[in-house]
C-alpha cells in the first residue's frame, strides 16, 4: 500500500511540472507597443560633429530593452549605439558623425530603434543634412613643433617652410561649431586615416623650404617622393631603408628616381658617365638598398629570392666583414665584426670579385683587419690555406704576422696612401681553395 501511495504521489509531481511546462510555452511572445516621441533631434550636422539628441520611450504593457540609434549614409550604418531602457522616460545620447574621405555634403538618416522584452520595436526616422567643415586652417605637428597650414582653396590647406628631407608629420583639424570635435589625421594601411596620429611619412628631395600639403576632402596630400629604379617602385623595409630586387643585366642603363644626384653610389656596381648610369657588375639578379639617412645606395648579389653564397664551382658572391672599411665611409658606416653590415664584392665574371676602396674614406690608411666569406654570415671563410698575394701593401693573416689566418692586414711599415684609390679583386678561376688577391693602385 506504501508503494502504490508513493507512486500516485510521484505521478502527481511530474504531471504538475509537465503542465508548468505547458503553461510556460503558451506565454505569447510579441506583445507591448514600444512607443518613441522624438523630443531633440538636429537637422543638419557636419561632418565630424556629435549628434545631440533626446527621445521619450514607452511601453504600456510590457518592459523595454533597448533603445538602438544608427546613423546611415546611403543605406549604410556610419555609426550608432544601444542604450539599455530598463524604464520607460527621457533618454539623451550623442551620435558622432564620422569624418571620411572623399563623402560629399548630402543627406544621412538618423534611425531610432525601441525594442521591449518581448523584441517587439518601433522605428523612427529623421533625416540630416550633413556637410563637410570649413575649417579655417590645419595644424601640422612635426617632432613636438607645430605649423600652421592655411587654407588655399575648397578643402586644401598647405604651408611652406624648412624641412628635412624626411618630415614625419600628422595633421590636426580644429573644433568647428557648438558640438564640433578636434580630427586628426595620420598613417595607417600605407595611407593617410582621420582618427589616428601616426606620422604621414612627407619626405622632398633635398632639406630646406618646401611646401607641405593636403586635402581634408580627397586626403590628397604632397610631398612624396618616389623612390624607383628602372620605373620601379622600391619598398620601404625600415625607416629610412628602401629596397628593390631587380634583375639586370651588364651595362644596362639605371634611372634612378627620388634619390638625387649628390648620393653616394658603388662604383664598382653603378658605373657613371656623363648624367647617365648604367650597371657594371655581371647579368643576373641584385637587390638594391637606398639609404636616405647616408644619402646612399648600395647592392647586393641574389639567388632566387635569397642573397648569393659561394657556390661550389666558384660562383655567386663573396662577403667582406671586419675592421678598418666601410661604404660609403668607414667613419659612418664601418662594416665592423657584424654580418647585417656585410660588404657584397662585386661580381665581375670569370669567378673574379671586385671591391674599390678608397684611402682615408672606405678604408682605413694605416689599419684594416676584415677578411672574405662565403655569405653574409658566419658560414664558410677564406684562411690563409684558401687565400694568397704577392701585393707589396696588403698581407693575409697567417696567425704569425699580426693577422688572424684569412684576415687581412697591412705589410709592416706600410699605409695607404690618404684619397688614393685601390682596387681589390678575388680570383677564384682556380679554385675556391686557390684564390689570388691583387690589389691595384689607380
Amino acid at each position: 500500500m506504501k508503494k502504490l501511495i508513493n507512486y500516485l504521489a510521484f505521478s502527481l509531481l511530474l504531471s504538475f511540472m509537465f503542465s508548468c511546462k505547458e503553461d510556460e510555452l503558451i506565454v505569447p511572445y510579441g506583445a507591448g507597443e514600444p512607443a518613441i516621441e522624438i523630443v531633440k533631434s538636429p537637422t543638419a550636422s557636419l561632418f565630424g560633429d556629435s549628434l545631440q539628441y533626446t527621445v521619450n520611450v514607452s511601453d504600456k504593457s510590457v518592459a523595454l530593452s533597448t533603445l538602438k540609434v544608427q546613423l546611415l549614409f546611403s543605406d549604410e550604418v556610419v555609426s550608432e549605439q544601444t542604450i539599455r531602457t530598463k524604464e520607460s522616460g527621457s533618454y539623451s545620447g550623442k551620435l558622432y558623425v564620422p569624418f571620411l574621405k572623399n563623402i560629399p555634403n548630402g543627406s544621412a538618416l538618423l534611425k531610432f530603434t525601441l525594442q521591449n522584452v518581448q523584441m517587439v520595436s518601433k522605428t523612427e526616422e529623421k533625416v540630416v543634412t550633413i556637410a563637410r567643415p570649413d575649417f579655417p586652417y590645419l595644424d601640422l605637428v612635426a617632432e613636438g613643433k607645430t605649423y600652421r597650414m592655411s587654407k588655399v582653396g575648397p578643402n586644401q590647406y598647405e604651408v611652406s617652410d624648412e624641412f628635412k628631407m624626411k618630415a614625419p608629420a600628422y595633421i590636426e583639424a580644429p573644433k568647428v561649431g557648438e558640438f564640433g570635435n578636434k580630427i586628426q589625421f595620420g598613417w595607417e594601411n600605407k595611407g593617410i586615416q582621420q582618427g589616428v596620429n601616426t606620422p604621414i611619412p612627407f619626405s622632398n628631395a633635398f632639406d630646406g623650404v618646401y611646401k607641405i600639403s593636403f586635402n581634408t576632402l580627397t586626403y590628397a596630400a604632397a610631398p612624396f617622393v618616389r623612390y624607383a629604379i628602372n620605373d620601379t617602385d622600391m619598398e620601404m623595409v625600415e625607416d629610412e631603408i628602401f629596397s628593390l630586387d631587380l634583375t639586370i643585366n651588364k651595362d644596362e642603363e639605371l634611372t634612378f628616381e627620388g634619390m638625387p644626384a649628390g648620393w653616394w653610389v658603388d662604383k664598382d656596381y653603378i658605373r657613371q658617365d656623363g648624367d647617365k648610369y648604367y650597371f657594371n657588375a655581371m647579368s643576373g639578379k641584385y637587390r638594391f638598398i637606398a639609404d636616405l639617412g647616408k644619402k646612399y645606395i648600395k647592392v647586393e648579389a641574389m639567388n632566387g629570392n635569397d642573397l648569393a653564397r659561394l657556390n661550389a664551382d666558384g660562383t655567386g658572391a663573396i662577403w667582406i666583414i671586419g675592421e678598418g672599411v666601410g661604404k660609403p665611409s668607414v667613419a659612418d658606416n664601418q662594416v665592423g665584426w657584424d654580418p647585417g653590415k656585410a660588404i657584397c664584392v662585386t661580381p665581375m665574371g670569370d669567378k673574379k670579385y671586385q671591391v674599390t676602396l678608397v684611402g682615408g674614406q672606405s678604408i682605413n690608411t694605416d689599419n684594416i683587419n676584415f677578411k672574405f666569406f662565403h655569405e653574409k654570415g658566419w658560414n664558410g671563410e677564406f684562411k690563409n690555406t684558401d687565400l694568397t698575394t704577392t701585393s707589396d701593401l696588403i698581407l693575409v693573416g697567417d696567425g704569425k704576422n699580426g693577422r688572424d689566418p684569412g684576415n687581412l692586414g697591412l705589410q709592416a711599415g706600410k699605409k695607404l696612401e690618404v684619397g688614393a684609390t685601390y682596387v681589390i679583386v678575388v680570383d677564384l678561376s682556380e679554385g675556391n681553395n686557390k684564390a689570388k688577391l691583387t690589389v691595384t693602385k689607380q
